[in-house]
């Protein structure tokens, strides 16, 4: 199982330093044999989580803007979430920064998250917020996301020093002309899942 120290974040003159993305979402548990290189930062302060995401790929696309669309269907960076019980929270956010975030037990059992509360979450996206399309087009792209502790409506969340969660990152694309369904820690099931908190990893406040 894969474990990481997360840091909090650090601030110059009050601009966030998000942290750099260092971490491969490198897992090809079903061997779809992509050229999709992934990386992520983690960090976080007493009242947020912040990712950064690092994506080259040869054919970003990225179509869907309803807040809880299929943005898995794009090209999307997720990440998953449990805080030591049953449930877990899926935050999807496709390239141009459009997000869902849902909660449940299984990818059968799933409510998502009202609008008012997913849309607190930001995202600075490199490719814009407009739909894009780059088929064919060798790309590198990157989005920052900033996630309130109080998206995870179902829970009392502390961010403090020494806590640990299980968690899980994928990159994907189910409709890309090449898709393809990477994650942070490996998964062994025999068809595409990434909602098997069996699988999760683990991150340490530091």
């Amino acid at each position: 199982m894969n474990q990481l120290k997360i840091p909090t974040i650090n601030q110059t003159d009050g601009e966030i330093q998000f942290p750099q993305a260092i971490h491969p979402i490198n897992q090809d548990n079903w061997n779809y044999n992509v050229d999709v290189n992934a990386q992520f930062g983690m960090a976080y302060d007493a009242d947020h989580i912040y990712i950064r995401y690092v994506v080259k790929e040869h054919h970003p696309k990225a179509v869907c803007t309803t807040i809880n669309g299929p943005v898995w269907e794009d090209s999307c960076v997720e990440f998953f979430i449990a805080f030591n019980d049953g449930g877990y929270y899926n935050l999807e956010f496709n390239c141009i920064g459009n997000k869902l975030v849902g909660y449940g037990t299984s990818n059968t059992d799933r409510k998502w998250l009202p609008k008012e509360v997913v849309n607190s979450i930001e995202t600075s996206p490199s490719l814009g917020y407009e739909p894009v399309d780059t088929s064919d087009t060798p790309t590198e792209w990157s989005v920052n996301i900033c996630i309130p502790k109080h998206v995870f409506i179902h829970h009392q969340v502390e961010l403090k020093q020494g806590q640990a969660y299980k968690i899980n990152i994928y990159k994907c694309g189910d409709k890309q002309k090449e898709p393809h369904f990477l994650s942070w820690n490996a998964i062994s099931n025999a068809s595409p899942n990434f909602h098997l908190p069996a699988y999760f990893g683990q991150v340490i406040l530091d």
